[in-house]
């Protein structure tokens, strides 16, 4: 974990709701792909974590959607604005166990994650599937962006008007990989759960109070005893996941 100070480059809106932050200082705290930051909003006591889309040199990228307060604040922050930022936080995903042709899963506001770690795989030579699920097309972000990056998208929408009618389930079932990685809401998770074919690991959404270990709020039950989503999470193995 480190803390540091930076500053605002662009903050765009990309979808219903949803926003790109870019946000330029020290990177280095950032270890591997799935790991969040823990963001201080002015005028508000708790930081708001936001999982991590991608790193280049020095600067972040954060896809975030407005829920609450404080992303709401978020929305409305300038170029140039400074955020103290808590960075490298959560244990990210282990890419050691993604074999040669992983798919990656996203729903909704669980795409973004999904980014750098898709960067990642396909830099080390890995044959990179990604699966991105949203209700309608108007919701959609990022497909041409992971596609630009060598991975094979499908795109799946609730109502059809975008790519494979259904859910990320319909298209992952026809699918030949060898692990998966998911980040979206628990019912993706329980649906993948009852599909998938493979070892694979979950990136959990879990409210959390101090974002570092110390408050226990966001803890967990596990076949390996109990974990804390912010320490020991956000991503953990399939096989430890007591559903």
């Amino acid at each position: 974990m480190k803390q540091g100070i930076f500053t605002i480059v662009q903050n765009e809106l990309l979808a219903p709701s949803v926003y790109r932050m870019v946000l330029q200082g020290d990177t280095t705290g950032f270890t591997a792909p799935g790991q969040f930051a823990d963001i201080s909003i002015p005028g508000l006591y708790l930081r708001r974590p936001i999982s991590l889309c991608d790193v280049t040199d020095d600067k972040l990228t954060f896809i975030y959607k407005v829920v609450g307060v404080g992303t709401d604040a978020m929305s409305t922050m300038d170029p140039g604005q400074e955020l103290d930022l808590l960075t490298g936080l959560g244990n990210g995903f282990d890419m050691s166990r993604s074999g040669d042709k992983p798919v990656l899963i996203g729903g909704g506001v669980g795409v973004p994650p999904m980014y750098y770690l898709a960067k990642q795989l396909i830099a080390q030579g890995r044959q990179v599937s990604v699966i991105l699920g949203f209700n309608t097309a108007d919701e959609v972000f990022y497909s041409q962006e992971f596609a630009d990056l060598g991975a094979n998208v499908t795109v799946t929408t609730v109502d059809g008007s975008l790519g494979t009618k259904g859910y990320v389930t319909d298209a992952l079932k026809d699918m030949d990989y060898s692990f998966f990685y998911a980040c979206g809401p628990m019912p993706m998770f329980r649906a993948v759960e009852a599909v998938a074919e493979t070892d694979g690991q979950y990136s959990f959404e879990q409210r959390m109070g101090c974002g570092f270990g110390a408050c226990m709020g966001c803890s967990m039950e596990t076949k390996r005893g109990p974990k804390r989503v912010c320490k020991e999470g956000p991503v953990m193995d399939r096989e430890e996941i007591i559903w």
